[in-house]
């Protein structure tokens, strides 16, 4: 690698995260070796107790609580304020603690980056031969993700998804539903045209070039804040790109704003912070037993609970749900959960690459989060999508930008339960997504890409996926409301009930909409007989 293409890569990589792919987890338990502390302990009791605030939680108690049905919310992780001019995220180039949660070991390029611990927005969970990362903070994955908005086509949805789920329902009724919550919209023809937004055009440019479809991409974005950043009205947060890890500046319509805030509204809901759930499991009298540590912003345990529940929603995202249910049934906390629990588990074939020509003008500034995707959806076996994201602003024009790839894939691992970590850890096929992403995510981006670039494949040096799906999978595992089967009163809306892939989409519109459509049946069905 050249000096001048490595220091393009070196740039766009720790400018966008990716070097958090090369995490290890470490069970850092804190207070090992000093004196023990007593920890207080307390016990509750809730109708319904939902483990996590992303977009199954958002979506899940909003509609309880406009059905009547007082919910209390567990999230591990803190708020994260935002407001024009705000300095609530950390910036993606100059990385500091906010950016880990706790427990993750962090590398960056091979040499470790020695962070204080924090609940922080990233947490990477290592397993053999993936690393998956996962979000914490009120909002969940919301918070940190770009933002795409994609519902799969019908012919995708259908190769992938039950039948039953009914694409055509869903279509009319629940991603519009979703969309409505989430104010989609597309960038601003005037923002596209600005010189901060340069990087965005030459991908368009080279997509058409290469005879392949372009898109706008709908995103949850108010996309006048951007405006007002070019006018000087704030500080940039949207036009440097330096919005990879938060948007400092509002106008980002994530859960906490949508879905949480109106649940809270209603003064059915509480959202208790720094609650991180370790264990779930049946009690003697039928109902359900959850235990949190409360914990402060170092993760130091502050206070034990122990929370009844009539019901338990788990929302935790795929990892983590998985991780949960896994190690209940292999401690015996939750007898007779299905055999395939753990299974099934996808990356969403997940690809990220660093796109440099020396030839090319990317722009310092390089606005984003995503405003062009190409959409290479014709063949249902085939699917996948490849987008433009931005680096954030550096000194120079490195010449270089990101293009990020996700399609649909066979490939699938699975949680098993590791009783000397009492733990469940992730085993993936090492080349569980070989045939989408060398067969198509990547012929598409050097396509793309075209003459005389270069395009570095982050993941054949970090096996990483930030759309982590599957473990406790729809069919097998729970129904499509996502009731696990056998188990009255439990529930899994998250990442973890999408078998594997999000067809040829990033996921989060799927997965909020999956929740508004069981949503409608469990308001319908459960409440006030099981919920």
């Amino acid at each position: 690698m050249s000096g001048f293409t490595r220091r393009s890569f070196l740039s766009a990589t720790a400018a966008t995260g990716l070097a958090f792919a090369a995490a290890t987890t470490a069970r850092a338990e804190t207070g090992i070796g000093a004196q023990v502390r007593r920890v207080p302990l307390a016990k509750e009791e809730h109708r319904v107790v939902v483990i996590g605030s992303g977009f199954g939680g958002g979506v899940a108690a909003l509609r309880l609580a406009e059905a009547g049905v007082p919910v209390l919310v567990l999230e591990r992780g803190i708020r994260w304020p935002t407001g024009p001019n705000a300095t609530t995220f950390p910036n993606p180039t100059a990385p500091d603690k906010r950016v880990l949660w706790y427990r993750s070991a962090p590398q960056l390029f091979g040499r470790p980056a020695v962070f204080d611990p924090y609940t922080g927005l990233v947490e990477a969970v290592a397993g053999a031969n993936m690393t998956a990362l996962c979000a914490a903070g009120v909002g969940g994955g919301s918070l940190v993700y770009q933002g795409m908005s994609l519902q799969p086509s019908e012919a995708v949805f259908n190769r992938f998804f039950p039948n039953e789920l009914d694409w055509r329902l869903m279509n009319r009724v629940h991603y519009p539903r979703v969309a409505a919550m989430l104010r989609l919209a597309t960038a601003p023809d005037e923002l596209v045209a600005s010189d901060a937004y340069l990087a965005p055009r030459v991908f368009a440019e080279h997509v058409t070039r290469a005879g392949l479809p372009l898109s706008k991409i709908p995103m949850p974005i108010d996309w006048g804040f951007a405006l007002a950043e070019l006018r000087g009205e704030m500080a940039p947060s949207y036009t440097d790109g330096s919005g990879a890890l938060g948007v400092n500046n509002g106008g980002k319509n994530s859960v906490d704003v949508t879905y949480l805030a109106a649940a809270e509204a209603t003064g059915r809901v509480a959202v208790e912070v720094l609650h991180e759930v370790t264990a779930i499991e049946r009690a003697g009298d039928g109902r359900w037993r959850v235990r949190v540590n409360r914990i402060d912003t170092a993760g130091t345990v502050l206070e034990n609970k122990i929370l009844t529940a009539d019901a338990v929603i788990m929302a935790a995202g795929s990892l983590n749900t998985t991780k949960l249910l896994v190690r209940a049934a292999a401690t015996g906390g939750i007898p007779d959960l299905p055999d395939d629990l753990g299974a099934g588990w996808g990356t969403n074939a997940d690809r990220i690459y660093v796109w440099t020509n020396p030839e090319r003008e990317f722009g310092t500034a390089q606005g984003g989060p995503v405003v062009y995707g190409s959409l290479n959806w014709g063949d249902p076996a085939r699917a996948h999508t490849v987008v433009q994201a931005s680096i954030p602003s550096v000194a120079m024009d490195v010449r270089s930008t990101m293009m990020v790839g996700f399609g649909v894939s066979e490939g699938r691992g699975r949680f098993t339960y590791d009783s000397v970590r009492d733990e469940a850890t992730l085993h993936w096929p090492k080349e569980g997504d070989a045939v989408i992403q060398n067969g198509a995510i990547g012929p598409t981006a050097h396509r793309i890409a075209g003459p005389g670039s270069l395009l570095t494949d982050t993941n054949a040096l970090f096996p990483s996926t930030w759309h982590p799906l599957g473990g406790a999978n729809m069919g097998p595992v729970c129904d499509l409301d996502g009731r696990v089967h056998g188990q009255r009163g439990l529930y899994v809306l998250d990442g973890a009930l999408i078998p594997g892939t999000a067809g040829a989409c990033n996921p989060s519109m799927t997965i909020a909409a999956v929740a508004e459509r069981a949503m409608d049946n469990l308001v319908a069905a459960d409440v006030g007989v099981v919920i």
